[in-house]
């Protein structure tokens, strides 16, 4: 079959199994099977497919009929303009968590001597992204998942920076053996009835652990913001994601547990409220 007639068949199953983006979903799966770029298959969509690459792709297929994200089907997701293999094992990075590497990076750290910690590292993303555009850096890699930590080691090896990360498995802030100029972090803030909410790609397929946030979304927000200001050194701060709902009880949060301190909010490309910055008081 040729690649137009198999896109063809593949938004065709998708559409009737309910599942949303049939049509990008279908390319970027017959993209990945056949490892060509998204030029070549627009330029050429009635060159035949090899059946070694039909094969893949119609199992593939079958799989995200079943609702299951295509990033978990490749193994593959681009996040700052990296690629990073995921699995079940740990979220999908979406493109809002990006903001939160802008953020760090604008932070105003000492590049060659800077100590950061991102909580609940998940793939990796987040902390290799960090190794990558800070040469100078030492990052901690912390997840309470061993499976977790797994993959965000394959990341860093990946992609060169595994020698200036360490990854630490515990709870939250509690591995980390020494102060932080900065603590990052895209925890859990899913709130107990969006969770119930959620499309089945997601909720059937990611780690809710990596989700929930406890009834209000915010319960895990809450215990880094609590943590934070015994873990930074002089000129430290902590940067977190948020909901988009979530952006006036959040600050009210981190002024609670940064009182005299700088807290504000960033909104991500829609003007939502995604980010959270808190520093404790300068001396």
């Amino acid at each position: 079959m040729t690649r137009a007639e198999l896109t063809a068949w593949a938004e065709e199953s998708l559409s009737q199994a309910g599942v949303e983006e049939t049509r990008a979903k279908a390319e970027l799966l017959l993209i990945s099977a056949e490892g060509v770029t998204s030029r070549v298959l627009y330029m050429h969509p009635d060159a035949d497919v090899s059946a070694e690459v039909e094969r893949t792709f119609r199992q593939w297929v079958e799989r995200a009929v079943r609702h299951e994200p295509v990033r978990y089907i490749t193994g593959r997701a681009e996040f700052f303009g990296l690629e990073f293999a995921v699995d079940r094992r740990v979220l999908i990075p979406r493109p809002e968590t990006e903001l939160l590497v802008d953020e760090a990076l604008g932070f105003g750290l000492d590049a060659q001597q800077a100590v950061i910690a991102d909580i609940g590292t998940g793939s990796g993303c987040i902390a290799v992204t960090l190794a990558r555009q800070l040469p100078g850096a030492r990052v901690y890699a912390c997840d309470a998942s061993a499976g977790a930590l797994q993959v965000a080691r394959a990341n860093a090896e990946r992609h060169g920076v595994e020698s200036r990360i360490t990854f630490l498995q515990g709870h939250l802030l509690e591995p980390l053996p020494e102060p932080m100029d900065l603590l990052v972090s895209n925890p859990p803030y899913v709130s107990t009835a969006e969770l119930a909410a959620l499309p089945r790609e997601i909720r059937e397929y990611e780690p809710t652990q990596a989700l929930h946030g406890g009834e209000d979304g915010l319960d895990v927000v809450r215990e880094i913001l609590a943590e934070a200001p015994r873990r930074l050194r002089p000129g430290g701060g902590a940067i977190l994601e948020i909901g988009a709902a979530q952006g006036p009880a959040a600050l009210e949060i981190a002024r609670g547990h940064f009182p005299g301190g700088s807290t504000e909010l960033r909104q991500d490309y829609a003007g939502l409220d995604r980010i959270v910055i808190a520093r404790p008081p300068r001396g």
